[in-house]
């Protein structure tokens, strides 16, 4: 099969906040649709999809009741056919999210389960009884407040769930449930979909002998329950290699992929592992850098040494819809750091994702409490920032009303004016804007091999300074950034080259660069690349 996503672009679309296009406020399949040419315009090599399946929305998609439907508020089946097939007819592969750690408790499977101790789906959902004086199973913390553990009165027994108690989790252990779970991607696969994106993989399976989890060290009091555990058996449970095994012989029938979001107290450990080789996932996120709070050489330092002569491939992201958004997290909401941070991304060696608004630089979003939608954010508030903000309708045309987002006179979630001023038609005309500068690394990061796929060689990060060489099959690029606020001097581990990219003030000498504040600079030190001195400022 190809290998495609090696080192492909992936663009995250949040269907409900891209392009609503029949007026009732949410995005939607045709919405997406309408939009596939401009998404096409940045050099992406695919998209990934999140839920859009039949769910009662109590986590917005990520509770499903059917896997092989589209939720009415998001058009049909058919709309999907003609995203998928429109898609492909533009070059772009198309990745959809499966949810399979667990369900809504309105699925038909749940329903079954919980009505007897000896029906046929008796044992899909993770089930325990009581102890003996009636409290739950374990020790377990839902990662959305509270145990992870509620009671059934029909069964008399309590009921699994990691987040909202909407959500039962599927007893994957449980090889039926596998044989389902691997129809249902069949279903998708012979609809054309070329993978996978597998939500929270790593919750999938629990610790058999349902045993407590361990305190943390004593600390200062924490927002949320769970964070006072150590993870160690509700979570990254050695069999659920066995079941990503099982899925992946089935993908490699259909030459599709599938790319796991981890979460874990040991997140590039984990991402790591679950890559390890041909029975695994052919790549993984973490959330090692979506929860970074400041960018710095040793932050990346950490990331790349976790996969030094690993067998896997890793993948990485800025912003998704459940982190907040890099512009406000890493960079200040200042555009030439914002250009700092998708130019380190897309030099990193893996496969980025960038999500909806990554390529304007967006914000994230301002959302009232009265507005927010969020289970997560309503539960913890005021604690954390939460996930409406990254979630707010996409701006396409800064003077329309809603920016164009919707012909209805409100959106699900409000329109931040400060992201309106950010719009797409906004940045199109604009050479120096946040837009086309992503447009031409994207582009950069496709002309070249050696930052496509190739290794990383000669990491060097001292002070805010940061440098590496990207090699493959005698291509090499160097890769310059200052992550600070002052000028910095870096060593160059190559003489002379190229320069393919900068942006900020960048002087590159014989065997010595210039960076001044958030700039950056790329350049082709290959063979036959140019010996003589490189000089840019400001190229962009």
């Amino acid at each position: 099969m190809s290998d495609w996503w090696r080192g492909a672009v992936v663009y995250q679309i949040y269907p409900r906040s891209f392009c609503d296009s029949n007026g009732d406020g949410v995005g939607d399949l045709k919405g997406v649709i309408e939009k596939l040419d401009y998404v096409a315009s940045l050099g992406v090599d695919a998209i990934w999809l999140s839920p859009f399946f039949r769910s009662p929305m109590k986590d917005y998609g990520y509770d499903v009741s059917d896997y092989r439907d589209v939720d009415p508020l998001f058009g049909t089946l058919g709309d999907a056919d003609a995203l998928i097939a429109r898609a492909h007819a533009l070059g772009l592969k198309v990745i959809i999210n499966q949810v399979w750690s667990h369900t809504s408790d309105q699925h038909p499977w749940f329903s079954e389960s919980r009505d007897s101790r000896d029906n046929p789906k008796a044992d899909w959902y993770v089930w325990a009884d009581a102890k003996p004086d009636g409290s739950p199973p374990n020790n377990w913390q839902a990662m959305f407040g509270g145990a992870s553990w509620t009671w059934d009165a029909r069964r008399r027994q309590y009921y699994l769930h990691n987040f909202l108690i909407e959500q039962p989790d599927l007893n994957v252990r449980n090889p039926a449930v596998q044989d389902a779970l691997l129809d249902v991607a069949r279903f998708w696969l012979e609809r054309g979909v070329d993978g996978f994106r597998l939500d929270v993989v790593n919750f999938l399976i629990h610790d058999a002998q349902l045993r407590d989890n361990p305190a943390l060290a004593p600390s200062k009091p924490r927002a949320r329950p769970h964070q006072y555990q150590r993870h160690l058996y509700d979570r990254t449970q050695p069999e659920t290699l066995h079941f990503i095994a099982r899925l992946r012989k089935l993908l490699d029938q259909y030459g599709a992929m599938a790319v796991g979001e981890i979460e874990d107290e040991e997140p590039l450990k984990v991402q790591r592992d679950y890559t390890d080789g041909k029975d695994r996932l052919h790549t993984a996120y973490s959330f090692f850098l979506l929860r970074a709070q400041q960018m710095t050489p040793a932050v990346i330092r950490e990331a790349i040494a976790q996969w030094e002569g690993a067998r896997g491939w890793p993948s990485w992201s800025l912003s998704n819809h459940d982190a907040v958004r890099f512009p406000t997290r890493l960079a200040g909401e200042d555009a030439q750091r914002t250009k700092l941070m998708l130019a380190l991304l897309l030099c990193l060696r893996g496969t980025p994702f960038l999500y909806q608004g990554d390529e304007l630089g967006l914000p994230h979003g301002d959302v009232p409490f009265e507005r927010l939608r969020d289970p997560e954010a309503i539960a913890f508030w005021p604690s954390g920032i939460g996930r409406d903000g990254a979630r707010t309708p996409m701006p396409w045309r800064r003077d329309a009303p809603m920016a164009g987002f919707t012909g209805a006179a409100d959106a699900w979630l409000p329109l931040d004016p400060r992201q309106r001023a950010l719009a797409v038609d906004a940045q199109e005309s604009d050479p120096q804007s946040v837009l086309n500068f992503t447009r031409r690394i994207v582009a950069l990061r496709k002309s070249h091999r050696s930052l496509r796929d190739g290794a990383i060689r000669d990491f060097t990060g001292t002070g805010d300074a940061l440098s590496f060489l990207r090699e493959a099959e005698g291509a090499r690029v160097m890769c310059l950034f200052n992550l600070g606020d002052g000028p910095v001097d870096i060593a160059l581990p190559v003489e002379g080259g190229d320069v393919l990219a900068s942006a900020g003030h960048a002087v590159l000498a014989t065997a010595s660069a210039k960076l001044g504040a958030h700039a950056f600079a790329i350049v082709d030190v290959s063979v036959n690349a140019s010996t003589a001195t490189a000089s840019a400022q400001s190229r962009r």
